[in-house]
């Protein structure tokens, strides 16, 4: 049983490259990713009631439907019929529309701690496919690995890779999903690769594994364009998701930090290091 007291973190995601290989016939598209982990995180905090009511409490301003945190305390109870209830408390500090999957996580860590709190044994397996009715992201932080995904990033494989150190750009702009992704420019056809076809050079600076959204994010914000500009100048940056968030791996934190001493002051840098692994999963997937 997990202690009520503790705070859980919900680490953010790097998307080590990101191919559009198709559009279904529903709307959504087929991608191929590869989700690392990072230690930058949100912290989570529950408190049961025994009156079945669900709020949220924190930092972070959202309408009801907005929020994943709510929506996810609120699946979980619906789908166990359990009479419980919680209070989450939400420190944010992960950036909203920045590619990071801020939400996401926060979503899987409520759907992991409450089937904990709430005593319900749900599998990994039955809290991914839960997940999945609240967003793309939401089963690879369930399953807790990097994973390389498939469909529309919910067929995971696990992978074991290098974690290095990066350096993550926030432009002062939020981008939105929805619009890039019905950009007529965008790519959708890149060909599939095999699991196989990732090597340890994967976070090389010559890889040539990119991110098909890119373009379409740099030519509609200028504020992203300018943040892989600049980082460029120490490495190959890279969009991470629909961004707006940029990041480049680098050797160790003190080349990290020697980056982000330079930071232009209009934009947010942070440092954070690459896990294999949830920094939870161990506690909530026991």
């Amino acid at each position: 049983m997990i202690s009520e007291t503790a705070r859980w973190p919900a680490p953010a995601k790097l998307n080590l490259f990101l191919h559009v290989t198709g559009r279904r016939d529903d709307g959504y598209h087929t991608l191929q990713t590869v989700f690392q982990f990072v230690d930058w995180c949100d912290w989570l905090t529950f408190e049961i009631n025994q009156t079945g009511d669900i709020r949220r409490t924190g930092n972070l301003k959202l309408a009801d439907n907005d929020d994943l945190c709510l929506s996810a305390a609120r699946l979980l109870q619906q789908t166990s019929q359990t009479r419980l209830g919680v209070s989450i408390h939400l420190e944010k500090n992960l950036p909203i529309g920045g590619g990071l999957g801020g939400g996401s996580s926060d979503a899987a860590t409520t759907l992991l701690a409450l089937n904990k709190l709430w005593q319900l044994a749900y599998s990994t397996e039955q809290l991914a496919s839960l997940g999945l009715k609240l967003g793309a992201d939401v089963p690879v932080f369930i399953h807790g690995q990097t994973a390389f995904a498939e469909g529309v990033g919910e067929l995971l494989q696990a992978v074991q890779i290098d974690t290095p150190w990066f350096v993550i750009l926030v432009p002062p702009v939020v981008v939105s999903t929805a619009a890039i992704f019905s950009d007529p420019q965008l790519t959708r056809s890149s060909p599939t690769i095999t699991i196989r076809d990732l090597n340890e050079s994967l976070l090389a600076a010559d890889n040539k594994l990119g991110n098909d959204l890119e373009p379409v994010v740099r030519r509609r914000y200028p504020e992203v364009d300018e943040a892989i500009k600049w980082l460029s100048q120490f490495g190959r940056a890279k969009l991470t998701g629909s961004g707006a968030c940029v990041f480049l791996p680098v050797v160790n934190r003190e080349k990290a930090e020697e980056i982000a001493d330079l930071c232009p002051p209009e934009m947010s840098c942070h440092i954070a290091k690459g896990l294999n692994e949830h920094p939870a999963r161990a506690e909530l997937l026991s």
